[in-house]
């Protein structure tokens, strides 16, 4: 079965940001697509030391729920990432936490799928949705869009669910999902073969 899992990145667990996830999963599970919502908690997130370790053994060196991620990460499909808005930006929690996911993964999260949700009171969503995005588009994902940018209205959960066109955004976000992991999955079943990359190429401007 296809699985889906969704990262709450709010400190809040039942709030606006896990309003929007709640109809993105809804509509994945209408689909017959498995659902996880993770919240990470409110305990501080360690950012990345870039000791290397996790080259060497897979695994980070802060023992918590990137691990645990990464012993799932084969059998996910995709990833939906949740931030609230802070300061036109995503929660510095969130932002440890993928930092030390996506570096730690080795490459893994290729070809999977990729999408963030993000909600705000008033301003600064899209730039918090650009800023989760690069996670995506600097490992060889595949970015899921909707109708509008990924984007929820509110202060409360009450206010969300008062947003309409947020959450229809959110229920077309998870019908394009649904669909390309079928599409996906019918090609496995066909012979399509994966992306052969090149041997990766790394420079800088000093030479």
């Amino acid at each position: 079965m296809s699985k889906v899992l969704l990262i709450n990145g709010s400190p809040n667990e039942k709030g606006c940001t896990y309003t929007a996830l709640s109809e993105v999963a809804a509509t994945l599970q209408k689909h017959h697509i498995e659902t996880q919502i993770r919240y990470l908690g409110k305990k501080p997130v360690a950012g990345c030391i870039a000791c290397g370790k996790c080259a060497q053994t897979g695994r980070c060196i802060f023992d918590d729920q990137v691990n645990e991620i990464l012993q799932e990460l084969d059998s996910i499909n995709a990833l939906v990432i949740g931030s609230p808005v802070y300061y036109a930006g995503p929660t510095g929690q969130v932002c440890s936490f993928l930092d030390r996911l996506f570096y730690s993964s080795g490459g893994r999260m290729a070809g999977k799928l990729g999408a963030a949700v993000v909600s705000c009171r008033r301003g600064g969503a899209s730039a918090a949705f650009d800023r989760l995005n690069k996670y995506f588009t600097i490992s060889n994902m595949n970015v899921v869009g909707s109708q509008y940018w990924n984007q929820v209205h509110g202060f409360t959960p009450d206010d969300v669910r008062k947003d309409e066109e947020g959450l229809q955004t959110m229920r077309t976000l998870a019908e394009n999902m649904a669909w390309l992991i079928k599409n996906i999955e019918t090609g496995k079943e066909h012979g399509v073969l994966k992306p052969q990359y090149e041997k990766r190429i790394s420079t800088h401007f000093i030479r």
